[in-house]
């Protein structure tokens, strides 16, 4: 008897390693060279990494990862993944006319506003009307090109175009530089992301 409860208490003194999951690896992989080395380390799983661009990959399970966020790890059949790095920027495109608050008073402001957008509604193209009008001097039709950040357009011009569709025709004010502008959102939001994956066979 005494035998029998020495033994049963050096089995339970013994530590028990249970080797890890793949999911509870990859919890703990968050750079490309971790990521290598556990390839490098688990040639039995099949792992890889797969580098995805937004537009360009489009299956079914590129599209699923392009919309998690970094460190996301998640299991679809047999297969893990994890998302070792991943960049994103949306870049927006749209036409002004700008109308100089420092040299027009409010009530004139108003009032161009309203002759812009009936003469538009009446079939004058936006560019020509934002040769016609606008104050700034720009060569581009009003055309801003593509942009990404306040350093490229106000913040307040920004904001807004994030947050309108396309075709939509909107006020932007910058009170304190006097700045006031006609906007036309005149292309989709364009969407560049890349991410990098770890992938392996187990969960």
């Amino acid at each position: 008897m005494r035998n029998n409860l020495l033994a049963f208490f050096l089995f339970f003194s013994i530590p028990t390693f249970a080797q890890l999951t793949v999911r509870e690896q990859f919890e703990k992989i968050t750079t490309v060279p971790q990521a290598q080395k556990f390839i490098d380390a688990n040639a039995p799983l099949k792992p890889t990494l797969l580098y995805l661009s937004y537009g360009r990959d489009t299956t079914l399970i590129d599209k699923r990862l392009l919309k998690q966020n970094k460190g996301d790890v998640f299991s679809v059949g047999y297969v893990t993944y994890k998302v070792i790095e991943a960049t994103e920027t949306v870049n927006y495109r749209c036409s002004y006319i700008f109308l100089d608050g420092g040299s027009l008073s409010k009530s004139e402001i108003d009032e161009l506003k309203k002759v812009i957008l009936k003469k538009h509604a009446d079939g004058v193209s936006w560019e020509k009307l934002s040769d016609e009008y606008t104050m700034d001097g720009n060569t581009t039709h009003g055309d801003t090109g593509w942009f990404f950040g306040e350093e490229m357009v106000p913040k307040e011009l920004q904001d807004a175009v994030k947050n309108h569709k396309l075709n939509d025709i909107f006020y932007v004010d910058v009170p304190e530089r006097q700045w006031n502008y006609i906007v036309k959102k005149t292309y989709d939001d364009q969407i560049k992301k890349e991410i990098t994956v770890l992938r392996a066979n187990g969960r």
